[in-house]
């Protein structure tokens, strides 16, 4: 059961157009908020006791089987491809990252303050005593991160799987995303969809590297981006973020506080300016819109071979 390229390319176009109109989710509960609800539910009602680890896979398997049998009834009940084509839309929002992304700059034209509360909508990371230089590589480490999480691994597990693959990343991701942290609270329980988040982007995080780095005319980067992808504290996000600090000639990563605590993790591409402004986010939100129209290249190839 794979995803069809045609239903794709017209959800990125689709996306592209509308994004998330703020009306319909002022209405409707998104499908990612559904998934959250679900998660907090499981981590109130079963995250305690001697054996959080066991208890955190057994969610997961369940979140993974429910997901998964959820897209193939959409599949098999739902034969409008219509139905097919929004929800794909819904699930990969490009345009709501560009816009996430773009408002850092924009609040950074407006003030240092304006640009910290922004920033803040995106990252984990501490930001209130963030440098305008923090704040802007914040927002690109973002923007380079979610496009891989947020866009190319849902297209790429759209692609391979269908709706069934789609919503079962997705509910991976969002579970990483509340769950996967490695507090005290989370350690063990989360530990399950931390791993699995990790396997599900191993492929996606490459793909997006090598996406940046393509549709810059940088492949010759390649080399430099595998070895500085491997010194990150992340097994997948040093990929795309070493791939846009090559193409946007930034520095990113380094040194940063979570929770009051600073960690002096090193930089990726450290050659790069470690001091950038607001222009260096919109050559980053120019990126993002250049990978998008790589995939949307890919997809319409796909389409036309099948």
């Amino acid at each position: 059961m794979t995803g069809a390229p045609e239903i794709l390319l017209l959800a990125l176009l689709l996306d592209a157009a509308l994004g998330e109109p703020a009306w319909l989710w002022a209405r409707l509960p998104h499908p990612a908020v559904l998934m959250g609800w679900l998660i907090g539910w499981a981590d109130t009602r079963f995250n305690r006791g001697a054996h959080k680890r066991r208890a955190g896979i057994a969610v997961l398997c369940a979140l993974v089987l429910g997901a998964g049998l959820l897209g193939w009834l959409l599949e098999v009940l739902l034969p409008w491809r219509m139905a097919e084509l929004l929800l794909v839309a819904i699930l990969v929002a490009h345009k709501s990252l560009v816009q996430h992304v773009a408002a850092v700059a924009a609040g950074l034209r407006e003030s240092l303050a304006a640009g910290r509360r922004a920033v803040a909508m995106i990252v984990g990371r501490d930001t209130a005593e963030m440098d305008e230089p923090a704040v802007v590589r914040s927002g690109i480490e973002s923007a380079a991160e979610n496009l891989s999480d947020g866009v190319t691994a849902p297209v790429f597990w759209y692609l391979l799987g269908g709706l069934p693959g789609i919503l079962i990343y997705k509910v991976t991701n969002t579970a990483d995303s509340m769950i996967g942290y490695r507090t005290e609270r989370h350690a063990e329980f989360g530990w399950a969809s931390a791993r699995f988040d990790d396997l599900l982007n191993w492929i996606p995080a490459r793909v997006t590297a090598l996406l940046i780095l393509l549709t810059h005319g940088r492949f010759a980067d390649w080399g430099a981006v595998s070895r500085e992808a491997r010194l990150h504290r992340s097994p997948n996000a040093g990929w795309p973020e070493a791939a846009m600090a090559r193409c946007l000639g930034v520095a990113l990563s380094g040194p940063r506080s979570y929770e009051g605590e600073l960690r002096d993790y090193p930089f990726v591409h450290p050659e790069g300016n470690r001091t950038p402004g607001p222009e260096a986010i919109d050559q980053a939100t120019a990126a993002l819109w250049r990978s998008w129209a790589g995939i949307c290249a890919v997809a319409a190839v796909l389409a036309l071979l099948t």
